[in-house]
Order: structure tokens, then sequence, then C-alpha cells
């Protein structure tokens, strides 16, 4: 396998697949179970692909595996790629949550084609993003993923669709722009873009705030924290089904992954100085948030104001820039990625049979869908942070890393455990219980064949997780202690540089 190109083989099927769906006729039913057909084992074949980057990854090793490198555009700017225990995990999760996105996309009718080629060039480009190891690849990787995404929403989405995508779109790229700055001053500063290199070069003190002000701007948005989070809810609600999948579990990530690829190593000492400010936020987000979920009547929005909430956890361990704070951090972007795409996919079954996400239009569910309701207790109980669910364990790391930085952030912050049990138990009580009076429920059925096909997966994963975290943090954690030293080192030093300039400014002056 090493002498494989095997990442480039992952990035590149689902494009492959695309251009197999280009040449399919479009006309008939046949054609489109045709286009459907190819575009599943497409993301089923690459998900088996990527499982060998899992069992050939060497755990006790922190640097970057499975490298490939090649010259692209010259100058020190080259086709670089590799996974560390970083960035290895979230590449499973993209190859793991696409075809069930598909599956879940199976009674889509309009434009079957071209939804289908969206979401796999969606799925090339952000496994890009985790592979690339050269910022004007990453870059490219990055925004090229905002074009499937605005299109996934503003023609397969809802009412509002046009106005959520543009909104979506210009808010994410904003924050782009000011990135795409700083990787220009940094490939001047440092000669190259190469992201192993500039991991290990010293940027000067005086630009590291900048540069990290630059990235932070597009990853705060990409998160999104708050309050730059006013898009999420009217790109979910407006998104269908899958596409609210994948942009809870995937492309909110890449904010969180860029912290940790980016801000954190590259500028240590702007991340010590902005430490509180980030703390601040995350702590706002995570009340604040949580209250408006328990204002919601949309289903859609309760659980998308919820994501914010929980990438204010993600964004307070990192920052706490200590072992328990990122691995904790990583494991809830992990769990995240599988449970608020599990409640977005619970939320479109019953959407599939009804046609509306307001809550006060159920009740009653358990009724005549009990395993149905069984699911999504799961889920529930894992979004609130249930002992025993995957949702637990990234919670309270992240919570024990704070604490050891800042206690009164961590009290603050665990507020939102019991804010979430308020929206996430309120949704469920007037969704699945009470007396099944309304005459337009009482002939839904409960999960098709496709349906648990789609759900049990996860379902299974996020009680296994909860139960035996142990291969991810087995993955994560050479890489993220290296991460933590060389942070630590590269503030420590920074430290002491600062104290003996005014030192050896006030010698000429003694003299």
């Amino acid at each position: 396998m090493s002498s494989m190109p095997i990442l480039t083989l992952v990035t590149g099927l689902p494009l492959v697949g695309a251009l197999i769906v280009l040449f399919i006729r479009d006309e008939g039913e046949a054609a489109r179970r045709n286009i459907r057909n190819v575009t599943l084992w497409t993301t089923v074949f690459t998900f088996i692909v990527s499982l060998f980057i899992w069992t050939g990854f060497d755990n006790s090793n922190p640097g970057f595996q499975f490298v490939e490198k090649l010259d692209w555009l010259g100058g020190g700017i080259s086709y670089h790629m590799g996974v560390d225990g970083i960035s290895m995990l979230f590449v499973i999760l993209t190859t793991f949550l696409l075809p069930l996105c598909i599956l879940a996309s199976w009674q889509v009718e309009k434009r079957v084609k071209e939804y289908m080629i969206a979401f796999l060039l969606l799925e090339t480009l952000m496994i890009g993003v985790f592979c690339a190891l050269d910022l004007v690849l990453f870059y490219v990787f990055f925004e090229a993923g905002l074009i499937p995404m605005f299109l996934i929403i503003g023609v397969w989405g809802g009412k509002r669709r046009v106005y959520a995508s543009f909104k979506f779109f210009l808010y994410t790229l904003l924050g782009s722009v000011l990135m795409l700055l700083a990787v220009m001053a940094m490939y001047w500063q440092a000669g190259t873009t190469d992201i192993p290199t500039l991991l290990a070069h010293d940027f000067p003190a005086n630009m590291q705030p900048w540069l990290w002000l630059a990235f932070f701007a597009s990853f705060a948005v990409k998160m999104p924290m708050w309050p730059v989070h006013t898009w999420l809810p009217d790109a979910h609600v407006e998104a269908p089904t899958a596409g609210s999948v994948i942009l809870a579990a995937i492309l909110l990530k890449m904010g969180g992954y860029g912290f940790l690829r980016f801000s954190l190593p590259m500028f240590p000492l702007a991340s010590a100085d902005f430490a509180p400010f980030i703390f601040t936020l995350s702590v706002v987000a995570i009340i604040y948030t949580s209250l408006v979920a328990l204002m919601q009547e949309d289903m859609k929005k309760l659980i998308a104001y919820s994501s914010v909430a929980h990438m204010g956890y993600v964004t307070m361990g990192i920052f706490a820039m200590n072992q328990e704070g990122i691995q904790g951090s990583l494991f809830q972007m992990l769990s995240h990625g599988l449970v608020s795409g599990a409640l977005f996919l619970c939320v479109g079954v019953v959407y599939d049979r009804m046609h509306t996400r307001e809550i006060a239009a159920y009740g009653g569910l358990v009724n005549n869908m009990p395993k149905y309701a069984v699911v999504f207790m799961i889920f529930t109980m894992a979004n609130v942070g249930l002992p025993g669910t995957s949702g637990f364990i990234g919670e309270f790391l992240t919570l024990v890393g704070v604490f050891k930085v800042n206690t009164w952030v961590a009290f603050f912050a665990t507020t939102g455990v019991v804010l979430s049990a308020a929206y996430a138990l309120w949704l469920y009580r007037r969704v699945i219980y009470g007396v099944l009076s309304k005459e337009s429920l009482k002939g839904l059925l409960d999960l098709s064949p496709r349906e648990k096909t789609v759900i049990y997966p996860l379902a299974v994963l996020t009680i296994f997780f909860g139960v035996y975290p142990a291969p991810v943090f087995d993955a994560t954690a050479a890489s993220v202690k290296a991460l933590v030293s060389q942070v630590s080192a590269s503030i420590e030093a920074g430290a002491q540089t600062a104290a003996a300039e005014p030192a050896a400014a006030a010698e000429p002056a003694a003299h």
C-alpha cells in the first residue's frame, strides 16, 4: 500500500463516478435508476478503499503518512497529499457518510443526474481538504466545495432556497478572501506553500496576530462561531435532507480542522493571546444558541442551533491547547458528525411522509413508529451527552481540558449540557410521545428497509464509540501529543524572547 497513491485514488474516485454519471442519458425511470446505482456504488467503493488508509495507518507515527508529492505550479507550490491522526479520521467520516446520503436521496426526482454529480464532486473536494499538504491546494479544495453545496441548496432546497444559498455562499466566501491574503503573505515570508515546511517555520511575532485573524475570519464562519452563525439555520432549513447531513457532519468540521492544522501550530503566540477571546465567543455560543434552540418551532432549525452550541465546545477545547482539550474537540467533531447527521436524517424520515417540519404537526409517533422512536431516542440522548453515547466522551474531555486552563469558562460551558437536555428532550416529547390524535399521523408507516439501512449504522456507531472510544483516541493520540508539545515549546520560547528584549534594551541605558 505504501507505493500506491491511495489518497489520490480516494480523492479521485468520486470524480470518476461523476464523469460516468455525466454520460448516462437522463431519460425515463430506468436511466434515473442507473444514475442512482452508479452514484451509490461509486461512494461505497470509495469508502471501501478509504478503509485501507485506516488499516495501513501507523498510530505511533505523529507525522504525515501515505505522502504523495508532485511539482504542480512551480515556485514551491506542489501537489502534496498526506494524512496524520487528525485528518485521517475526517477522511473516513466523509467516505462513510456519502453512501448513506445517496441512499437518503433515493426519492429525489428533480434533475437526478445533476444532483448526484453535485454530491460526487462535493465528496472529492471534501476529501481533498483533509488530505492537502500544500496551502494553495488546500485553498482550492476548501473554496471549490462551496460551489456544489451552493447548488444543492439553491436548486433542490425549500421555498427560500435561493436566499439561503446566496447567504451561505457570501458569508463563507467573504471570510475566505482574507485567508487568501494571508496565504499570499505566508508565501512571501516563507518562500513556500508546503504545509509541513510551514509548520516548522517560525513566523515573526508581530506578523502572527494578523495571519491568525485572517485565518480565523474563514474558519469562524465555516464552523460557524457566534456571531457569524446566522447563515447556518437558513441553509439547514432550506437544504434537502442529504445536504443538511453533509453540511452538519463534514463542512462545519473544516473550520475546526483548520484551527488545528494552521492556527495553533503556525501561529502559536497569537493563538495563546487570542485564547480568552475564543473562550468568550464559545461560552456565548453554547448558552445563547441553546436558548434560541428552545424557542424554535421548526425541527431543522432547532437541530441547526444545537450544532452551533456543540461547535462551541469544539473551539473551546482546541484553544485549551492541552491533550485533553484537543482530543476531546476531535472526538466531539467526529461524534457530532454522526449524531447531527443522524438527527437530520430522522427529520427527513417524517418530512418525506408529512411534508412539514413544524414540531406542532407531530405527536404520539411512538404508537405507530416504534422503531423510529427508538433510533430518534438514541440520537437525542447522544445530542444531550448521555454517558454511554459518543456525545458524552467529547463533551466531557473538552470540559476537563478547559477546566485545567480556566475553571470559570468550564463552569459556564457546563450550563450548555443542562440547556441541551432541555431543548432536545422537549423536541422528543412533542414529536414522539402523547396521544396519536391527529388524523394525518395515524396512517404513517414505520422505517422502511432503505431508511433502516441509512439510520441503523449511525445508531450502532453512536453507542459503540460511547462505550469504546479507544479506536479514535489511538489514531489521534500521537499527532495531538506532537501538536501540543510544539505549541507549548513555541509559546515558552516566545515568552523567553519577550522577557529578554526589555533586559537587552535596559543594558545600554545602564551604561
